[in-house]
């Protein structure tokens, strides 16, 4: 958004700076560990100091922001056993979200997870991770979408968006995809037979397997 476009204080400002900064930080611009300057932030951004700090609390709220006494903000690092603990989880709610697809999705959103199924397949074979690794998020998002489960839709947004580096470096991993593409496969499969029983612990292997490769 030019800045021009953009209110420069109030609410709206802070708005402006939180979607700006979120955005940054979930598609990797903005790195762990780096420093985030509230005078560059809104001189970047066109707003004011006061709306930036208050993004900032919000996305410390989300935990994708560090505020270290009188030192300033940073990007959250998120550990490899903070990450652990935020896939079991998300193991719970994203099962839950399988299970109620499984029960509510109907046969156009079915044939949607089907045809993500086929295009990840297609990444895979083709040695493309990184549309592998966009598909698999749209897959999961699909599927707490289709679950009709707005609470854990929710607090999977928030979660999900702590794990984003640990996301991108598995689908990196070699062989990574291969493996998780069965897992995924299974867990549409167990959608679209309606089975909500089979979905959700086809959603649990596949939370505990993300967790093993976490670990290793």
């Amino acid at each position: 958004m030019p800045k021009e476009a953009s209110p420069s204080t109030g609410e709206q400002a802070k708005q402006h700076a939180l979607a700006q900064l979120r955005q940054a930080i979930l598609h990797g611009d903005m790195a762990p560990a780096q420093r985030l300057v509230e005078n560059e932030l809104a001189e970047q951004f066109g707003v004011t100091r006061a709306s930036i700090r208050a993004a900032l609390i919000d996305l410390e709220a989300q935990g994708l922001v560090e505020r270290i006494r009188n030192r300033g903000s940073r990007v959250r690092v998120v550990t490899v056993e903070e990450a652990v603990a935020i896939t079991e989880c998300r193991m719970v709610l994203e099962g839950l979200c399988a299970a109620k697809a499984a029960t509510l999705a109907d046969d156009d959103q079915l044939a949607q997870l089907t045809d993500l199924g086929t295009a990840m397949a297609k990444a895979v074979a083709d040695g493309e991770p990184v549309t592998y690794s966009d598909l698999n998020h749209e897959l999961h998002a699909r599927i707490r979408e289709f679950s009709g489960q707005r609470t854990a839709l929710e607090l999977l947004e928030r979660l999900n968006a702590q794990l984003v580096r640990h996301r991108f470096q598995l689908a990196l991993r070699p062989g990574r995809p291969q493996q998780s593409l069965g897992e995924h496969l299974a867990m549409i499969e167990a959608i679209s037979a309606r089975d909500p029983r089979a979905a959700e612990t086809a959603a649990r292997a596949h939370l505990t397997s993300v967790i093993e490769a976490l670990r290793d």
